[in-house]
């Protein structure tokens, strides 16, 4: 018999928790490596080099992957034969730790959890509470298995209830592409099969626990009908040609993992969870002789990728930008952003709907200005700001004509795509929408050398923020024409592995 800490828990969750933030798990950065190093598309590239290279810089620096720091979700498994030595239940204790890790000084993370979510949605300040699963197992441990969940990947999260004839890969197939980019691809795909609902989700969410080594199942060949499912979706899935950050390309899934549960002979639950580009968990275990150690990774297990910018690269002076200069900009090139630039999103926008249909002054003038789609991380020493990648722009779509029609604003910057009646807005209005790569967001906020609060400061991260940048790189994914990169590139590529399979076949 283990008797277990409560002390020990909560600071071996904490800990976790700051070391996810900014440790991507080593087998995730070696399958990026893979993907850059065969990538053909230079969109592509370009973004998958973008998050290797800040994935390096938030292990060196000790800050956050993503200005989204997440949901925790944590798997928590208990021996029979543990005893706890505890006040709190296993909850509270989880909950703790993550006020601890949130908290912390020296890496604050962004506290996203909202109560009352179908009311008030009201930020709890903490981040707690967490999504805690308890199983009870054989032994005298506690096993713990723990994640921060962006909301980006998670509202891509995808569940049907299919014939028992039904073709799961047939259906994964048909909606993957449906997702589109806000789940930040290249990532991993967790699908959860059997069950009921409810377990089908459970075991999506947990398939992501596991290490990337779809390599080494390729290599060894599949022995299991989840192996084989496994296999199979992944080379289809890559087919698709939506590639990193949706843009097109070789590489959109890592790996996919798969977990099963016996279920009723009329049912077939199925659920596909994403894991975006910022993966981020850690499993550890306790034995009641104290708080879990987590060995830091080595630096030089890193890839050493760079990436230069190329010759056609447009450089934009934020201040000076006019509506004919941005007529010239074309789909799909890159530009360097220089000078003031506004940031708000959900909240923002939703005030600024509020106020303009009571007719009151709006307190930021946005005439001919630049909106970037950002909540990010609060500054520690001399950061301007914290981690800062952009959101999901898509969000964003209900508010769009209006920013554009009755604020005068000029463009927009985020990730992800534009749904096609914001894409015609933005073509009808010639403005244009921009993308900085989701997942880089110690990179991007690099770029930013000032930052003051303008406007609804009371929204916390959603305030918005004036932002001085200095080649802040991000590509034209609609331009004033409408169009559209994320349209675009997936197609093109897509026909390309089509040629390029016809020629190896050949």
């Amino acid at each position: 018999m283990s008797i277990i800490k409560k002390q020990d828990f909560i600071e071996s969750v904490a800990d976790a928790l700051q070391y996810i933030s900014y440790y991507h798990p080593l087998d995730f950065v070696k399958a990026l490596e893979k993907a850059y190093e065969k990538e053909q598309s230079q969109a592509a590239k370009d973004a998958i080099a973008q998050i290797l290279i800040n994935s390096r810089m938030s292990a060196e620096g000790h800050r956050p992957l993503c200005q989204d720091t997440g949901i925790v979700t944590c798997f928590v498994k208990i021996g029979m034969q543990v005893q706890w030595d505890s006040d709190l239940t296993v909850q509270e204790m989880v909950d703790e730790g993550v006020r601890r890790a949130y908290s912390n000084p020296d890496n604050p993370l962004r506290a996203s959890i909202v109560a009352d979510p179908a009311g008030a949605r009201k930020n709890t300040k903490d981040n707690a509470p967490a999504v805690v699963h308890i199983d009870m197992v054989p032994g005298d441990q506690v096993e713990v298995a723990i994640a921060a969940k962006g909301g980006g990947s998670e509202n891509k999260s995808k569940m049907v209830m299919l014939n028992p004839s039904d073709d799961v890969v047939e259906w994964v197939l048909k909606t993957l592409p449906t997702m589109g980019a806000g789940w930040c691809p290249p990532g991993m795909l967790g699908i959860g099969i059997g069950g009921t609902a409810e377990k089908a989700a459970v075991l999506a969410k947990e398939s992501l626990m596991d290490p990337v080594d779809i390599h080494e199942l390729i290599e060894r060949g599949a022995e299991t009908t989840e192996e084989k499912l496994r296999l199979e979706l992944f080379e289809k899935a890559n087919k698709l040609g939506i590639g990193a950050q949706g843009l097109g390309g070789l590489t959109t899934v890592v790996d996919v993992k798969i977990k099963t549960a016996p279920t009723h002979a009329a049912s077939k639950p199925v659920v596909m969870i994403p894991n975006c580009a910022a993966t981020r968990h850690v499993h550890f275990h306790l034995d009641g002789s104290g708080p879990a150690e987590l060995t830091p990774p080595k630096l030089e297990d890193w890839p050493e990728v760079t990436w230069e910018v190329g010759e056609n690269v447009r450089r934009v002076n934020l201040d000076t930008v006019t509506r004919d200069d941005i007529q010239e900009w074309k789909m799909g090139e890159t530009l360097l952003l220089s000078g003031k630039l506004l940031t708000g999103r959900d909240a923002a926008h939703k005030r600024i709907q509020d106020m303009l249909n009571k007719g009151e002054k709006l307190p930021v003038d946005f005439k001919d200005r630049f909106i970037y789609y950002v909540g990010p991380v609060d500054a520690i020493g001399d950061e301007a700001v914290g981690p800062a990648g952009p959101t999901t722009s898509t969000r964003m779509d209900k508010f769009t004509d209006m920013m554009l029609e009755q604020t005068g604003l000029m463009g927009m910057v985020g990730k992800a795509e534009r749904g096609p009646a914001t894409v015609s807005s933005i073509r009808d209005h010639k403005a244009v929408y921009l993308m900085a790569v989701g997942g880089a967001a110690y990179l991007v906020a690099k770029a930013v050398k000032k930052a003051r609060v303008l406007a609804f400061e009371d929204l916390g991260m959603e305030a918005i923020y004036e932002f001085e940048v200095e080649d802040m790189p991000v590509t034209v994914a609609v331009d004033s024409d409408g169009n559209n990169a994320h349209q675009a590139g997936p197609a093109i590529w897509k026909a390309k592995i089509e040629e390029l399979d016809a020629t190896l076949k050949g």
